[in-house]
């Protein structure tokens, strides 16, 4: 019995992370990425205390709305402000924070689910 997700049309799927990179939908990325449903590009963060509200923007300007922000975090699960979590909130994303590895898998299964998601996903080696 196949149990693969099916995958909307169109959608970005992370298929492998690490050594410094991600592969997402056949294209190669090295360093950190930001990866929304229809659209994946580079993310100039390397490390999560760098995080600002700024760095997520394009998260937030995102048409259609992205619901719920998966903040793959480097290697382990970090601490985020609530005064950013505030803020984000405020402008209707839901900040998710995880290792990278696990926001990977994660954002798989709700892409495929047809969720409002993305990622912003710290490079790991």
């Amino acid at each position: 019995m196949d149990v693969t997700p099916l995958i909307p049309q169109g959608r970005q799927i992370i298929e492998s992370y690490g050594g410094g990179g991600f592969t997402v939908t056949g294209a190669v990325y090295r360093g950190s990425i930001l990866v929304l449903p229809d659209w994946t590009g580079a993310w100039a963060l390397g490390a999560i205390g760098e995080l600002s509200i700024d760095s997520l923007e394009p998260v937030l300007a995102a048409t259609p709305p992205i619901e719920v922000l998966l903040l793959g975090c480097g290697p382990a699960m970090a601490f985020i402000e609530p005064e950013l979590r505030a803020a984000a909130r405020a402008r209707g994303v839901a900040l998710e924070p995880m290792d990278t590895g696990a926001a990977c898998r994660t954002y798989n299964v709700l892409v495929a689910e047809d969720r409002r998601v993305a990622a912003a996903l710290i490079a790991v080696d």
